[in-house]
């Protein structure tokens, strides 16, 4: 009994690690967000170019997307683009010199300021670039669209 609970508990680990996200990132000065998948739909809102959002259901020229304060609506596809951004949710994240908390502080990055992802770093931290040139780290915790 207790090989079945654990064999069990190992196939739904290993299946949801094979479940990976999708993000893109808005790819058009401004893209306007409906509430259905049509022109015809009721406009929800403007997103402005190179916020990420993640994509959770495709249809023909359409994406229905999540954004970073959980707000779903659709997208059409030709307003998304391949680059992967991030956008800051603390109040005010520090990037690092390096991936580590004792690193220094180079730049801080106010709320919903976007990045450009650049890699994976140490458990906890990823390296980002910011628009103006500027890179380092910054903790997981204090962007989304990862």
């Amino acid at each position: 009994m207790l090989r079945r609970i654990l064999a069990a508990l190992v196939l739904v680990t290993v299946a949801g690690a094979a479940v990976a996200l999708d993000y893109r990132s808005v790819a058009v000065p401004a893209a306007v967000l409906y509430d259905s998948p049509s022109q015809k739909g009721k406009r929800l809102y403007l997103i402005r170019a190179q916020t990420p959002v993640e994509v959770v259901v495709r249809l023909e020229g359409w994406v229905k997307v999540r954004d970073a304060e959980g707000t779903i609506a659709w997208i059409e596809t030709a307003n998304l683009g391949e680059r992967r951004t991030l956008v800051v949710v603390a109040p005010r994240a520090e990037l690092r010199d390096a991936d580590r908390a004792e690193a220094p502080v180079v730049a801080w990055l106010d709320k919903w300021v976007v990045v450009d992802f650049v890699e994976a770093a140490a458990p906890g931290w990823v390296k980002v670039r910011h628009r103006d040139g500027v890179g380092g780290f910054v903790r997981t915790q204090q962007v989304w669209g990862l």
